[in-house]
C-alpha cells in the first residue's frame, strides 16, 4: 500500500472497534465493511485507491474480529447490533451521511443498514452477499444451495467448530481461503497477517457468533425489505457459497439497484478483481 493509514479505536454501540483510517479528513466517508473470516486488512487495494481520490476511508474490523471487542453473548452479534455499530461510526466520524461498502457478511451488515437506517446513507454496495430475506426464501425452496451452505449449520454445534477452523494453526480456515479464492488471491504474507487476526480471536468464538446469531436469535421485524437507497450488487459469478441466482432477486428488492457480475472472480471478488470492482464503484459512488 502506498496510502499511510491510521488506526484509531472508536466506541460505537457499546463496543470498542478498530478502525484503519485513510484519505482526506474533509472528503466523503466510505466505509468498507469486511466478512468471515476476513478483517480491515482484505480491503486493502479498495483503501488505497479511494483514498488516493480523495475520500475518507474507514475499514472497521467489525466486532468479534482481531482488534475489536468481542462481547460473549451470541445475542451481540445480529443484524441489528451490527447494524446499530455502523451507524455509530457515522455519527463518531460527525457526518449525516455515508457511503458504504460490504462484503459478505459486512455485505449483509449493509443490507440492514439500507433497510433500517436508509438516512445515513448516500449509497450503498454489496460484494457477494444476497439480501437477507431473499437467501433465507431462497434456501427454503432450492437444495443446492442449501447443501452449499452446510458450513452455516456446521457453525451452530459446540465447540467441534472451534476446534476445526484453528488447529493446527488455523491451517483449515488458512486452506479454505486459498481453495476458495482465484490463485494468487491470497499471498503467504497475507496468511501470516490472517492468521495474526484470527489468534487475537482464541479460538475463533466470536467470528462463529455472527452465524450463531443469524440462526439463534430473531431480528427486529421491518416494515418493509425493500431498499430505497441507490444499490450496486457486485457478483463474483464463480462463488463457491452462493448461487448466481440469488444476485438478480436480490435486486429485485433494491428500488434503485444496478447489478455488475465478474464471471472470472470468485467469492473473494475484491481480491480476485481489485482494479475492476475499483472502477465500478468510482463509476458507481460518483
Amino acid at each position: 500500500m502506498n496510502t499511510p493509514i491510521i488506526h484509531t479505536t472508536i466506541h460505537t454501540n457499546g463496543v470498542n472497534l478498530h478502525v484503519a483510517q485513510a484519505g482526506a479528513e474533509d472528503g466523503p466517508l466510505l466505509i468498507f465493511l469486511h466478512g468471515f473470516p476476513d478483517f480491515w486488512y482484505g480491503w486493502r487495494a479498495q483503501i488505497d485507491y479511494f483514498a488516493a481520490r480523495g475520500y475518507r476511508v474507514w475499514a472497521p474490523d467489525q466486532r468479534g474480529y482481531n482488534l475489536s471487542d468481542k462481547p460473549l453473548p451470541v445475542a451481540a452479534y445480529t443484524l441489528d447490533q451490527t447494524a446499530a455499530d455502523v451507524v455509530g461510526l457515522i455519527q463518531a466520524a460527525r457526518v449525516e451521511k455515508a457511503y458504504v461498502v460490504g462484503h459478505d457478511w459486512g455485505a449483509a451488515v449493509t443490507w440492514r443498514v439500507g433497510q433500517k437506517f436508509p438516512q445515513v446513507l448516500h449509497k450503498m454496495a454489496v460484494l457477494n452477499a444476497p439480501h437477507n430475506g431473499v437467501f433465507r426464501k431462497y434456501m427454503r425452496t432450492h437444495w443446492r444451495q442449501l447443501l452449499r451452505s452446510w458450513y452455516i449449520f456446521y457453525f451452530q454445534l459446540p465447540f467441534l467448530p472451534q476446534w476445526g477452523i484453528s488447529r493446527p494453526n488455523w491451517l483449515p480456515l488458512a486452506s479454505a481461503l486459498r481453495g476458495t479464492a482465484n490463485r494468487g488471491a491470497f499471498s503467504d504474507a497475507d496468511l501470516r497477517e490472517y492468521r495474526q487476526a484470527w489468534a487475537r480471536t482464541g479460538d475463533g468464538s466470536s467470528m462463529l457468533a455472527w452465524y450463531r446469531a443469524a440462526a439463534q436469535v430473531r431480528t427486529e421485524r421491518l416494515a418493509s425489505p425493500r431498499v430505497s437507497v441507490p444499490t450496486l450488487i457486485i457478483w463474483g459469478a464463480q462463488d463457491f457459497a452462493l448461487e448466481r441466482a440469488l444476485a438478480p432477486l436480490s435486486l429485485e428488492m433494491c428500488d434503485e439497484g444496478r447489478l455488475e457480475f465478474i464471471e472470472d472472480a470468485s467469492h473473494w471478488v475484491q481480491r480476485d478483481a481489485p482494479d475492476r470492482v475499483n472502477t465500478l464503484l468510482a463509476d458507481f459512488l460518483i
